[in-house]
C-alpha cells in the first residue's frame, strides 16, 4: 500500500484542493456548473436595462454638451475646455474612491453593490438636469456648469462601478458572463439610441441655420429663451428613465453572494489590492491600449456635431447623422458578439480599425453621403470599442485569480481602475482638443468661424482618433491576452471559491 503523502511545509503554497482530473465525472460536473450558473433571458434583459439612463445621460453629453456650452450658454472656448476636463477628471479621481468604499462596503439584504446603485440614483438625476439649465446670470456660468458636471461624473462613476462589476456576481460561468454583457451593451445600446432621437429631435429647433439667416451681422447671434427651454424638456425626459430602469434592475436581477468570501478570509486592503492589479501584465495591457482607443472614440464623439455645425455644410444632417451612428452601433452590437465567441476577442478588435480611413475620409471630403457611411462606420467600430474591454476584463479578472489567493471585493478594484484610467485619457483628450479651438479662435455664438477653426475640426474629427486608435491597437495586439477560461480552469475557479 502506498504511503499518504506527506503533508506540506508549512508557508509552503498549496496545491488546488481536489483539482478535477479530466473524466466523466468532470465532464459531468462540468455541465452541472453550466447549469447552474445559467442566466434567464429575463435577467439579462434587467440586467441591460439597469444601465440605459446613464448610457443615454452619457451619449447626450457626448454629443451635445460641447455644442450646447459653446452656442447656447455662449461660455468662452477655455472655459469649456475647463468644464470638460475638469467633469472627467472628477469621474476618473471619483474611480479609485468608489472602489475603496465599495471594497470595504457589508452585503446587506439586497447585496454588496445594489445599495450604491439605488443610492446614487436620484443625485444623478438632479445633477443632470441642472446641466442643461441655463442660469439668469453670466459672469459665473462657467462656475456653474463646471460644478455640475463634475457632480455628474462623480455621481455616474458610484452608479457605474457597482453596476459593471455586478458581472462577476451574476453568475461563475465566463459564457454566461460574456453573454450577459453582450446583452447589456444591445440594451443600452438600443435605449441610447432612443434617449439620443428624443434628446436631438427635442432641441433641433435650438440650432437652425434661419437664425444665422435672420441676421446680417458678424457678431454673435442672440441666444431665444426658447432654445434654453428645449434643452430643459430634454434633460426632464431623460431623468424621467433613470427610477423607471433601475426599478426593473431590482426586480429582474438578484446579485450573488460574493463566491470568493466563504473561504477566502478578510480579503485585501483598496490600496494592497489596486498595487497588485496594476502589476498584472494582462491587465495592465489592456488598460493601456483602452486608454488610447476610449479617448479616440470620445473624440470623434464630440465634435461630429461641432464638425457639421460649423466646419461643413451639414447641420442639417446633424441629427441623421447621431441616430445613423447609434443604430449602426446596435445593430451590430450582436454581431460583435458571435464574432467574439466565434473567432476570439483579440481578432474581433480589428473592427476598431475599420473606423481609421472613414475619419480621414469624412474630414477631407464633407458632403452628405460620405458622413452618412462614414457614420454607420464608426457605429460599427464604437460597438466593438466599447463592447470588447467590458468581455476581456472578466477574463482577466479569472486569469488573476487562478495566479493569486485573495479575498472578496477585487472586482471592484480591477473595474474601477479601469475606467479610472480610461476616463483620465478622455478628460485629458477632450480638455487639450477644446483648448485648441480657444487658440484657433472660436467665437461663440458666431454663424461663421475662421478658416482655422474650420482646419482645427477637421484635425479633431480625422488625425487626431486615427493617430491614437493605431496606436491603442498596437498595444493591444502586442503578446498574448487571457482566454475565457476552459471547464477545467473554471471547475478550479469553482472549487476555490
Amino acid at each position: 500500500m502506498a504511503a499518504p503523502p506527506a503533508p506540506a511545509a508549512k508557508g509552503s503554497p498549496q496545491p488546488e484542493p481536489h483539482a478535477p482530473e479530466p473524466g466523466p465525472g468532470s465532464a459531468k460536473r462540468g455541465r452541472e456548473d453550466s447549469r447552474a450558473g445559467r442566466l434567464s433571458f429575463c435577467t439579462k434583459v434587467c440586467y441591460g436595462i439597469g444601465g440605459v439612463p446613464n448610457q443615454i445621460a452619457s451619449s447626450a453629453t457626448a454629443f451635445y454638451l460641447q455644442l450646447f456650452l459653446l452656442d447656447i450658454a455662449q461660455i468662452p472656448a477655455a472655459q469649456v475646455s475647463l468644464v470638460l476636463f475638469g467633469g472627467k477628471v472628477s469621474g476618473a479621481a471619483a474611480d479609485p474612491v468608489a472602489g475603496f468604499f465599495i471594497n470595504r462596503s457589508q452585503r446587506t439584504g439586497s447585496g454588496r453593490l445594489m445599495p450604491w446603485v439605488l443610492g446614487c440614483t436620484p443625485f444623478i438625476a438632479l445633477a443632470y438636469f441642472f446641466l442643461w439649465f441655463l442660469p439668469p446670470f453670466t459672469s459665473l456660468r462657467g462656475l456653474w456648469y463646471t460644478t455640475f458636471y463634475c457632480l455628474f461624473q462623480a455621481l455616474a462613476t458610484f452608479f457605474q462601478v457597482p453596476y459593471t462589476a455586478l458581472t462577476m456576481l451574476l453568475t461563475p460561468c465566463p459564457r454566461e458572463r460574456d453573454s450577459a454583457t453582450a446583452y447589456r451593451m444591445t440594451v443600452e445600446m438600443a435605449g441610447t439610441l432612443m434617449g439620443a432621437t428624443v434628446h436631438g429631435l427635442i432641441v433641433s429647433g435650438a440650432h437652425r441655420p434661419h437664425r444665422c439667416e435672420a441676421t446680417a451681422t458678424p457678431g454673435p447671434v442672440t441666444v431665444s429663451p426658447n432654445a434654453a427651454h428645449l434643452y430643459c424638456i430634454a434633460a426632464a425626459v431623460v431623468v424621467v428613465t433613470y427610477p423607471v430602469c433601475i426599478s426593473l434592475l431590482c426586480l429582474g436581477v438578484k446579485e450573488r453572494p460574493d463566491p470568493s468570501a466563504p473561504a477566502s478570509g478578510p480579503g485585501l486592503s483598496f490600496l494592497a489590492g489596486l498595487s497588485l492589479t496594476t502589476r498584472h501584465p494582462p491587465y495592465l495591457k489592456l488598460v493601456i491600449s483602452f486608454l488610447f482607443i476610449s479617448a479616440a472614440v470620445q473624440v470623434e464623439q464630440s465634435y461630429l456635431v461641432l464638425f457639421c455645425t460649423h466646419a461643413s455644410q451639414l447641420h442639417d444632417h446633424v441629427q441623421g447623422l447621431v441616430l445613423t451612428v447609434l443604430v449602426s452601433a446596435v445593430l451590430s452590437t450582436p454581431l460583435w458578439e458571435w464574432v467574439l465567441q466565434r473567432f476570439g476577442k483579440k481578432t474581433s478588435a480589428f473592427g476598431i480599425f475599420a473606423m481609421v480611413p472613414f475619419a480621414i475620409l469624412l474630414a477631407a471630403v464633407p458632403t452628405a453621403p460620405v458622413a452618412y457611411v462614414v457614420a454607420f462606420v464608426s457605429g460599427v467600430s464604437i460597438a466593438v470599442s466599447l463592447l470588447l474591454p467590458w468581455s476581456m476584463l472578466p477574463d482577466v479578472v479569472d486569469d488573476f485569480q487562478l495566479q493569486h489567493r485573495h479575498g472578496p471585493g477585487l472586482e471592484t478594484i480591477f473595474y474601477s481602475s479601469y475606467v479610472f484610467f480610461t476616463k483620465l485619457s478622455g478628460a485629458c483628450a477632450l480638455g487639450i482638443s477644446t483648448l485648441s479651438l480657444e487658440f484657433s479662435g472660436y467665437k461663440a455664438g458666431v454663424c461663421k468661424q475662421a478658416e482655422e477653426v474650420v482646419v482645427t475640426l477637421k484635425v479633431l474629427i480625422g488625425a487626431v482618433p486615427t493617430c491614437m486608435i493605431l496606436a491603442g491597437l498596437c498595444i493591444l495586439m502586442v503578446g498574448s491576452t487571457p482566454k475565457t477560461p476552459s471547464r477545467d480552469a473554471s471547475s478550479r475557479l469553482s472549487l476555490r471559491r
